[in-house]
């Protein structure tokens, strides 16, 4: 009896050990199949944040454009600015040494004057005498 039942091809042992791989097998499968969908979605979020942080460093790149931009132009028109006031003041030096010029000669025609007075004055009172 014992030797009828263990010679049996088909018996439950050997079906239960076959419908366990069965199971584990598909089990396995299943999470592979999981592994692979989070491996998956893990990839697509990390090109989301490449995504992202490319779009942020390129709006970052365009931002410091326009502010270098804005402080070109601001440093052109302060250039400007000096550049003319150096002129003014180069026109103004002239000036002074001109004027300066003048006011000496005319100091030094001035003094002439005074002292041809005080000669016709001096001239006149001898004269009177």
């Amino acid at each position: 009896m014992a030797s009828a039942s263990g010679a049996s091809s088909g018996s439950p042992c050997q079906l239960t050990n076959s419908s366990s791989e069965e199971d584990l097998q598909a089990v396995m499968e299943q999470k592979k199949r999981k592994r692979m969908l989070s491996n998956r979605e893990s990839a697509r979020r990390s090109r989301m944040r490449k995504q992202k942080r490319l779009d942020d460093l390129m709006g970052q790149v365009s931002h410091l454009r326009k502010e270098n931009n804005q402080i070109l132009d601001t440093l052109n028109h302060t250039t400007n600015y000096y550049m003319g006031l150096e002129a003014e003041n180069s026109v103004l030096r002239t000036q002074i040494l001109e004027l300066t010029s003048r006011l000496s000669s005319l100091q030094d025609i001035l003094q002439q004057t005074n002292l041809n007075n005080r000669t016709t004055k001096t001239n006149l009172i001898w004269d009177y005498h």
